[in-house]
């Protein structure tokens, strides 16, 4: 099969991580590759230039063996300047001499995982929107022998690319009556394959959990927030700050989320009272009586309220000055949204989606329907691509017709549980909500090492103890600060900023509660605690079960509790995603890019990069997958001696079939408990010995560094949620504990709260025991650890013997 890959509309980080696993995905599979540039203009403009002659491959050293003929065709068929000369009348002046479709080969894509926007460029084609132009694209792909199409782009690109599908036997008949091709030509070329894959900031395409593109743009809005809050700050001023998403308000909604934000206006949920700007500032002013300094009010670029009149950051300044007398300022944030390195979540789903779609492709019949590459409950899904554009279509009309209920149940079920969380963790209520006989004592400690979200889910279950009128007590230090009486009440104003706080303001330890669990027993009669919420990570989960087992003879510990995974080495069982492994794995990849680009420009490089994890390694192989690294060792598979023999020939060819003068850096990532014997010094001395002069080899260990930084806006935005769902799980056990004559608590009262696909849930601590390998700490199985061997074929390793 000879496919072609093409980026059309908005650009997005990620569309170069789609480009680069679809091209390499199609060589593994015994395919030509091409890509389109400059999107559906590309494909109808053509190869209008001067005609260049296939490059001639330059035979491969004697010594050197490749087990596939097939793959060292294509393994160096294309020639990578062409993808950067060229000049032209497009409005991005590159046009390659004219040149539009061009066939690619493996390293033509070399390091462009790293990269933001698009490489092969997109523009918005007029020409194709007409049959005249569909007419000439599918000529211009037929002469080049294309009949497998994949695009990445938003509704509007996929839609496009569904009626070109649909068109295309017509078009094929046309083409030949007109004498355009040949009659065996018509017959090879009967049918097109598309496969969608949707580049879009704005997360706006339904039917999908994520879009490419959107978790960078959020940590670009975050950013940017995180630096306005520290001047609106010194100057007590309020900020309205204006993000992207016309129909959708993702964007808007996570930023406000993840950063604090005070008020939010999104197109799917306008503002409940009208008119509007009583509920804005009465909420605003409360805020500034409890002694706030700053405001920020966000607002996404298709805000309106419930008549649909658009909502203006000017027109919010100006109430704001007008009413509150508050010194405000507009920010615009602009396209500075698409720009920038993509992030970890933008460099490894858009890896696996581009992978899907050339086996979509490949397996696809003509009565087959164009799929949908998306992700669905953590999980790579081919969704019916006009199913998802007409679901869509719908969420967009329901809020034109006033049903933002609709529109609401349009949205996947995170979208829903943010925006409740924002509601809970923004407000501030008089009264609380709740009964004085129902409210709690809630007690909130940290447990094991720091992780990025620990302070956020702190903030949360602050805020929403005082909306609903429970005393949150922050307990210093874990279980050896509640010895010491180090518990305090939280207090809703000095959890303010915390949100984007990395660390742990509460402090934490791995001290266990057996350390004295009678004394510990003592100090939850002392202190009066009704529910409690344990944030950590393997550590956690152990303390959770000792309390739990405690309850036969303390009767203190017959309260609600809970565990709130919050680890980078995301060991915890069950769940999918713990807090910190997300800030932690795009902390790993700057560092890992940062390293990969000494060792280029020292001459060629390896660097082998250990990383934190413990026993588990899913930052070690989700890290290696998102850097493009050449190996990854992890305790799951360990280390020996035929493998290190192999890596090191691996290596050496690897080095061999490099362009003469071209210096190449790579990575190779070691979980710190992957081997006892071979650490990452005697590794390192390995790979520099055996390198010759084909390679160096360095050594860099990130060690703490992983802990520490800003979260990322995704592990604020789970600590809400998973913070909220654990208050959830208090105040219902706490109710039935209450209306007992004898309290008893139930081992269903000690749960964990895990992350399963898009879906928050309840596990009872002991349900869990059983997936849990207690000797390593950690699950018995990550749903991660089959993606090891995709970092191997995502560097050729089984064919380049």
């Amino acid at each position: 099969m000879k496919l072609a890959v093409l980026t059309s509309g908005g650009d997005s980080a990620g569309m170069n991580a789609v480009v680069r696993a679809v091209v390499k995905a199609g060589i593994l599979q015994g395919c030509e590759t091409w890509v389109v540039r400059e999107g559906y203009e590309g494909l109808v403009r053509g190869n209008t230039g001067v005609e260049q002659q296939d490059p001639v491959l330059p035979p491969p050293p004697p010594e050197v063996h490749i087990k596939d003929d097939n793959f060292l065709k294509n393994f160096r068929f294309g020639d990578g300047e062409l993808l950067k000369d060229g000049t032209g009348d497009l409005p991005t002046g590159r046009t390659l001499k004219g040149r539009y479709i061009v066939r690619v080969g493996w390293d033509d894509v070399r390091g462009w995982i790293t990269e933001g926007g698009t490489l092969i460029g997109t523009a918005r084609s007029k020409s194709f929107r007409t049959p005249e132009g569909r007419m000439a694209a599918a000529y211009n792909m037929i002469k080049e022998g294309i009949d497998a199409l994949v695009v990445c782009g938003g509704d509007g690109s996929l839609t496009g690319a569904d009626v070109f599908r649909s068109e295309w036997p017509k078009i094929v008949v046309s083409l030949r009556e007109q004498g355009k091709i040949t009659e065996e030509q018509s017959k090879l070329h009967a049918h097109l394959k598309i496969a969608g894959l949707v580049g879009s900031i704005d997360n706006d395409m339904s039917l999908t959990d994520l879009t490419i593109g959107a978790p960078t743009a959020l940590h670009r809005i975050c950013e940017s927030l995180d630096n306005i809050n520290s001047t609106a700050i010194s100057h007590s001023r309020a900020f309205v700050v204006e993000v992207m998403g016309r129909h959708c308000g993702w964007l808007a909604l996570l930023a406000g989320l993840a950063s604090g934000a005070d008020f939010v206006f999104i197109p799917e949920s306008p503002p409940e009272t009208n008119p509007w700007e009583d509920e804005m500032c009465a909420k605003i002013q409360r805020h500034r009586d409890m002694g706030k300094r700053k405001t920020i009010v966000i607002v996404a670029e298709g805000a309106h309220d419930k008549e649909l009149q658009p909502i203006r950051a000017d027109y919010v300044k100006d109430v704001l000055s007008e009413r509150l007398g508050l010194d405000t300022r507009v920010t615009t944030l602009g396209h500075t949204q698409r720009g920038g390195k993509p992030c970890a979540l933008d460099r490894i789903w858009p890896t696996l989606q581009g992978i899907e779609a050339v086996k979509a492709l490949l397996e696809a019949t003509p009565e087959t329907p164009s799929y949908m590459i998306g992700i669905c409950e953590n999980k790579i899904a081919r969704i019916p691509l006009m199913e998802a554009v007409a679901t869509t279509q719908a969420a967009t009309k329901a809020i034109k017709d006033k049903d933002f209920a609709k529109a609401m149940s349009l949205r996947d079920p995170e979208f829903v549980d943010c925006l409740e969380g924002f509601f809970a963790t923004s407000g501030l209520d008089k009264e609380g909500r709740l009964p004085k006989e129902q409210r709690m004592r809630v007690a909130v400690m940290h447990i094991g090492a720091p992780a990025g979200g620990m302070n956020a889910a702190t903030r949360a279950i602050t805020r929403y103890c005082y909306r609903m009128g429970h005393t949150p007590l922050a307990v210093q230090n874990g279980f050896l600060g509640l010895l010491d009486d180090n518990v305090y009440q939280l207090s809703w104003l000095t959890v303010d900023n915390w949100m984007p706080r990395g660390g742990s303001e509460l402090g934490t330890n791995r001290t266990l509660p057996d350390v004295d669990l009678g004394a510990i027993a003592a100090k939850f009669q002392q202190h009066r605690i009704d529910g409690l919420i344990m944030i950590g990570g393997f550590e956690a989960f152990t303390s959770l079960m000792i309390l739990e087992q405690g309850r036969k003879h303390y009767p203190a510990f017959h309260i609600p509790m809970t565990h709130l995974p919050a680890t980078l080495s995301n060991n915890v069982p069950v769940t999918q995603f713990s807090l910190g492994c997300d800030t932690s794995l795009n902390a790993l990849l700057d560092a890992c890019d940062s390293l990969k680009q000494s060792a280029q420009a020292s001459r060629n490089r390896v660097f082998v990069v250990e990383t934190q994890g413990g026993r588990c390694g899913f930052l070690a192989t989700m890290g290696a997958l998102g850097s493009g690294a050449v190996k990854v060792y992890t305790p799951e598979t360990g280390i020996s001696l035929d493998m290190l023999r192999n890596d090191v020939k691996f290596l050496r060819r690897r080095y061999e079939l490099d362009i003469k003068g071209h210096n190449e850096g790579r990575l190779v990532i070691r979980n710190e408990a992957s081997s006892h014997v071979y650490t990452t010094d005697v590794l390192t001395k390995i790979f520099k010995e055996e390198g010759g002069k084909l390679f160096d080899s360095r050594s860099a260990s990130l060690g703490h560094t992983l802990q520490g930084g800003v979260p990322s806006p995704m592990d604020r935005a789970r600590a809400v949620r998973l913070s909220l769902k654990c208050m959830a799980f208090l105040e219902e056990h706490h109710e039935v504990l209450r209306k007992q004559q004898k309290r008893q608590a139930t081992p269903d009262t000690a749960a964990v709260v895990t992350i399963q696909g898009s879906t928050v849930k309840w596990v009872p601590v002991n349900d869990m025991i059983e997936d849990a390998d207690m000797k390593n700490r950690k699950g018995k199985h990550g749903w991660w650890e089959d993606l090891n061997d995709l970092v191997d074929a995502l560097v050729a390793r089984p064919q380049i013997a």
